[in-house]
């Protein structure tokens, strides 16, 4: 599966942004799909996941809240909604493909399929 992620930007705190995934040659409801993100000068960290089977969606406690994983099959694309952003979430974000077991959905190794990343960058 190829994933292209797109829909990031400048925004002030505590706006809104949504990120797209657009997944082609296979359909994301074959895959866990994933979202991650690295700031600037830190390592990449796990921030939601939705689930191939279920569509149960899973956060970190960060974003929790605030953020929201859909996926619209139809489209072969996943969606982060991000409100009440906050400068401590500028950084580039990642979606990503797993096959892997649910229980290791948090770790970067579970996913075998990464898109390009995309910039968001958040004002005070």
């Amino acid at each position: 599966v190829q994933l292209q992620a797109s829909g990031g930007g400048l925004v002030q705190a505590g706006g809104s942004l949504r990120l797209s995934c657009a997944a082609s040659g296979r359909t994301v409801r074959s895959y866990n799909m994933g979202w991650f993100r690295q700031a600037p000068g830190k390592e990449r960290e796990f921030v939601g996941v939705v689930s191939r089977s279920s569509g149960t969606a899973d956060y970190a406690g960060s974003v929790k809240g605030r953020f929201t994983i859909s996926r619209d099959n139809a489209k072969n694309t996943v969606y982060l909604q991000m409100n009440n952003l906050k400068p401590e979430d500028t950084a580039v974000y990642y979606c990503a493909a797993s096959t892997a077991i649910w229980g290791i959905r948090q770790q970067e190794y579970a996913y075998t399929y990464w898109g390009q990343g995309t910039l968001v960058t958040v004002s005070s």
